[in-house]
Order: C-alpha cells, then structure tokens, then sequence
C-alpha cells in the first residue's frame, strides 16, 4: 500500500517507517526536518514539509492509500500548531479520497483517564502533562467529527523498547505503565488492514 507517515522524525514515526518499510509498503515521510530520519530504501520518499502549509500536505496526501500521524511535541505547552495541522490533514484526506487515517493520541485522554493509576490520573496528568492532554482531545474531535476511517491509538508512557509484538489493546483495557514506541507502531500499522478498531480509539500498554 501507499502510506503517509506524519511525524516520521519522531520515535513512533520512525518506527512506523520501519517497520512498514519492512512488510513492504511503499512509505511517504513527511517530516519538517528530513535529514533527522536516518532510514534509506527503494520504497521510501521523504518530504520536507510542515503541517500548517495546506499545499504541502495536499500533495503529500494526494494518491496515497492510508496516512499515519505521529506527530508530537517536545513541549508541555499548548500547541496550535499541530492542531491547524491535524485539521489540515483531514481536510485534505476528505479533498482526495483517502479515507484511513490512523492517528496516535495519549493515555489519559477522554474516558481513558479513568483506567489510569491514581498517581497518573490525578497528578501526572493535571500537572504535568495537562496541555498535551487538552491539545490530543481538540485533535480527537477534528478526527471524530469527519467522513475519514479513523483510528485514534491511545498508548501508554512511550520507552525506546524493543518490539515485542506482545502487548495488550481495547477501548476498555486498564493501562499498564508504559508500551514500546516500536510495538505501538507495531498496533498501529495493523490498523491499515483491521476494521476492529474502525471509528473506536483502543488503548495499547503492557
């Protein structure tokens, strides 16, 4: 398949290169800094480009079977950017008929705080990761209330793990601590070819 990865420089998003790379997908990379991703294959193209230039992102949507967004921020403020962004790419999916996108949220995130730890839910999450936290839900709408194929991955604390493929997922799991960015990638690449998750937002953890 022709797939879209947003986000590639990130760890989820080099994960996601890889790995679809590997089960021989053709993969467009769209990064704001492409000499970050130190991947080279026949099947990848890399496209410099931001969120927020409607015109980039149409012609990287343009012709393409699914898009991936790992798009993240290295910040704990508010982030308007990657909102405009997010709404950016689903207009354009919507523009050209690309209808799977699979986007990657937080844990935390609407009804998933309530299987969360007491530590993480009442502390970690209001005071520390609060705006991260308010931004994935204004993103989550955008996502929810267009015509696409979505699914929005909910993953616990992000490691740089190996990829286990061994890992629990749901809308109604109770969170572990953590999941690999690798086998997170893993979840949501099969997401591609998966209806079970189709318009649902599964957690994924250890």
């Amino acid at each position: 398949m022709n797939l879209l990865i947003f986000g590639a420089t990130g760890g989820t998003g080099c994960e996601l290169v890889k790995q679809a790379l590997a089960q021989g997908h053709i993969v467009t990379a769209f990064a704001r800094n492409p000499d970050k991703l130190d991947i080279q294959h026949s099947n990848l193209k890399v496209t410099k480009g931001d969120v927020t230039d409607v015109a980039a992102v149409e012609q990287a949507v343009k012709g393409q079977d699914a898009v991936f967004s790992a798009l993240g921020s290295s910040s704990l403020k508010k982030n308007p950017a990657l909102v405009e962004g997010v709404r950016n790419i689903v207009q354009m999916m919507e523009k050209h008929g690309v209808p799977r996108f699979i986007y990657e949220s937080s844990l935390g995130v609407g009804e998933s705080r309530k299987r969360v730890n007491f530590l993480v839910r009442f502390i970690i999450i209001p005071l520390v990761l609060r705006n991260a936290i308010a931004d994935h839900e204004e993103k989550e709408q955008i996502i929810k209330q267009s015509q696409l194929d979505w699914v929005i991955v909910r993953p616990a604390g992000l490691t740089n793990g190996s990829h286990t493929k061994d890992y629990k997922h749901g809308e109604s799991i109770q969170y572990g601590a953590k999941i690999s960015r690798a086998d997170v990638a893993d979840f949501m690449l099969k997401q591609v070819s998966e209806n079970t998750y189709l318009h649902k937002t599964p957690g994924v953890s250890y």
